[in-house]
């Protein structure tokens, strides 16, 4: 039979907890046991607590056992209670860092409370360490060890400084109707048909969609995207290559900027992105002609984030393409009604890394100015 733990708050204490309902953020956990403590304050019975509310019985009980035995501040937090001693010292909780940021064991691609429990009692002097006690050192060190994290870990260099000031200065100037700026990317997509009609959703049930499907290949999207006008245009292309490119650029002056005097063209580094393509696609001539309208601006590699035209397919990916399309003319036909429809609303990207941030928050990977000139006379 469990305890009956009687709750008796002083004036102090009754209106430092009433403050901490009514003002400020102070955290779910913190602003539930105020609210318990205050009701139990009041007389409510444990049962009447859980149904005000809606915590579960076992938290009422603590919350009123931990203010009995600790004080205020030990029912309100998740400290320790006073007098006890911690289980692992300095010293373990080096050893704890060290191990969670190493390899994990064999056979296992991440760490866990448990692994990380038995590496630490093998290398130290502790005969058992429970979960708990590793998940709550873990908290405190802001360490996470079954996460990942996918990066770009990307080298920077001047040139790679160069570049990317570059891109961002385009970004930043106003708009010019005779230079106007347009990011151009490319994407896969994965043709994916069904073997079995889905079951339409209704009141109490969700669309129910069979886990069996039939692979149909795989096609390649190309996007233009000028942010300054809030328009882009996507083409659904059998293959990405040279020629592929080369008509796609031709289109870009031709058709959709033929007014332009040179189009500021920002893409990746991608091996087909080159002057080239026009020279093996086109009469020296036209490719020539064609490249005199489009001055081609690379980001640095790895770092194709700076392409605002990414945001963008990242947009048609959630919006459109997360479906099941089976045939390139069921895709061409979905990507040109999102497509229409994101133009009509002129939608478009608020672009806000700027030089200024840049030089701020990649200060320590800017070289040192050479100030004397090297040149000798």
């Amino acid at each position: 039979m469990k305890a009956h733990y009687l709750v008796e708050l002083t004036e102090s204490e009754r209106a430092h907890l009433l403050e901490l309902t009514r003002k400020g953020k102070p955290g779910a956990r913190r602003g539930t046991r105020a609210r318990i403590l205050l009701l139990a304050d009041q007389g409510k019975p444990s049962e009447g607590i859980v149904e005000a509310l809606g915590s579960s019985h076992s938290t009422v009980y603590r919350t009123r056992r931990r203010f009995v035995e600790g004080g205020l501040d030990y029912a309100l937090n998740d400290a320790r209670r006073p007098g006890g001693s911690r289980k692992l010292n300095a010293k373990d909780h080096a050893t704890l860092v060290a191990l969670a940021c190493s390899k994990p064991p064999e056979g296992r691609g991440r760490w866990t409370l448990k692994l990380l429990s038995d590496g630490l009692v093998a290398l130290t002097d502790h005969d058992a360490i429970s979960s708990e006690t590793i998940r709550r050192r873990l908290h405190e060190l802001d360490l996470k060890p079954w996460q990942k994290r996918m990066w770009c870990i990307a080298k920077v260099t001047p040139q790679f400084i160069a570049q990317m000031e570059r891109i961002l200065d385009l970004y930043a100037a106003p708009p010019d109707p005779k230079r106007p700026l347009v990011c151009f990317d490319e994407t896969l997509k994965q043709l994916v048909g069904r073997v079995v009609a889905p079951l339409p959703a209704e009141p109490g049930k969700s669309l129910r969609e069979d886990h069996h499907y039939r692979r149909n290949g795989i096609t390649h999207l190309a996007m233009f995207f000028a942010p300054h006008l809030g328009w882009r245009e996507v083409r659904v292309l059998e293959k990405r290559d040279y020629g592929a490119f080369a008509h796609l650029m031709k289109e870009l002056v031709d058709v959709h900027f033929p007014e332009a005097d040179v189009v500021q063209v920002v893409m990746d580094n991608l091996n087909v992105h080159c002057e080239g393509a026009l020279y093996r696609t086109f009469p020296p001539e036209e490719a020539r002609r064609i490249l005199r309208r489009l001055e081609f601006n690379f980001t640095p590699v790895h770092a194709s984030w700076l392409n605002m035209v990414e945001i963008e397919i990242g947009v048609l990916v959630r919006q459109c393409l997360d479906q099941r399309i089976g045939d390139r003319p069921t895709l061409a036909k979905e990507v040109a009604a999102w497509n229409a429809a994101r133009n009509a609303d002129g939608a478009t990207i608020k672009w806000l890394f700027t030089v200024e941030d840049a030089r701020r928050k990649l200060a320590r990977h800017y070289p040192e100015p050479l100030l004397d000139n090297p040149i000798v006379q």
